[in-house]
């Protein structure tokens, strides 16, 4: 039993020590932008302000949002030029409990996972919110003054940016459970249409009320699970992982 314990408190320490050297690694990039923190939501802002008619500027209801709301924007640009270094402290937490032939997975996964991620943000910053946009300013009563408030704005975009992101994961999610033999490319196939009607389900949810921006969410989708599925024929699943399974 005390061993057991010694054990859970050193992998809580351990787990201390991972989640502070990825916050370390955050508030040091958040205090070198700083000081082109109103810079960086000029830049968040710029396809809808393209998208407003000419002169609109967007408004801020309350009296410390247009400071607060450009550091917001700040550190979520701090943490995802941290995102590296966040997801190499996961892995290192968790590696322990791997077999040596899955931990040389590490750095490729990680590489893999934050080029898709920042991919995914793209697409949506350079394609979907112009759409979106565009959309909306043609759809609104010419009688309307769009006034957008930007702390409204920032929570659409997290939100938007958020979906694409994660929705962008999807090949590595794919190939880890296939590796690590929790399911098979059969049962992926099988899968297929419910992935699909899923998909449609979950852009109809996250994105604005029109089908051309969820359509660029739920294509991208399923089109990257089939990336996922194709990638997985070159990679086999781990033998030890199969058997520990098994004997479970």
């Amino acid at each position: 039993m005390n061993e057991q314990t010694e054990s859970f408190v050193s992998h809580l320490v351990e787990l201390r020590d991972r989640l502070l050297r990825a916050v370390i690694a955050v508030v040091v990039v958040f205090v070198c932008l700083m000081p082109w923190a109103a810079d960086i939501y000029d830049i968040l802002a710029h396809p809808l302000m393209v998208a407003l008619p000419e002169g609109t500027k967007m408004i801020a209801t309350g009296v410390v949002t247009p400071f607060f709301v450009p550091v917001k924007v700040t550190l979520m640009l701090a943490f995802l030029i941290s995102l590296p270094v966040v997801l190499y402290q996961v892995w290192a937490f968790i590696a322990p409990g791997l077999y040596a032939h899955e931990k040389r997975l590490g750095l490729p996964l990680i590489i893999a996972s934050t080029l898709l991620f920042i991919t995914g943000m793209a697409f949506c910053y350079f394609l979907v919110f112009g759409v979106v946009f565009s959309f909306i300013a043609e759809f609104a009563p010419k009688s309307i003054t769009p006034a957008p408030d930007i702390e409204q704005y920032l929570s659409f975009v997290l939100t938007m940016f958020t979906a694409f992101g994660v929705t962008f994961e999807v090949p590595i999610v794919v190939i880890v459970l296939v590796r690590f033999g929790l399911v098979t490319i059969a049962q992926l196939k099988e899968a297929r249409p419910y992935v699909i009607v899923g998909a449609f389900v979950v852009a109809a949810i996250v994105t604005p009320p029109d089908v051309v921006s969820q359509l660029l969410l739920a294509i991208p989708l399923c089109l990257l699970y089939e990336i996922g599925i194709l990638f997985s024929r070159f990679i086999k699943a781990s033998p030890e992982r199969n058997k520990a399974t098994q004997d479970a």
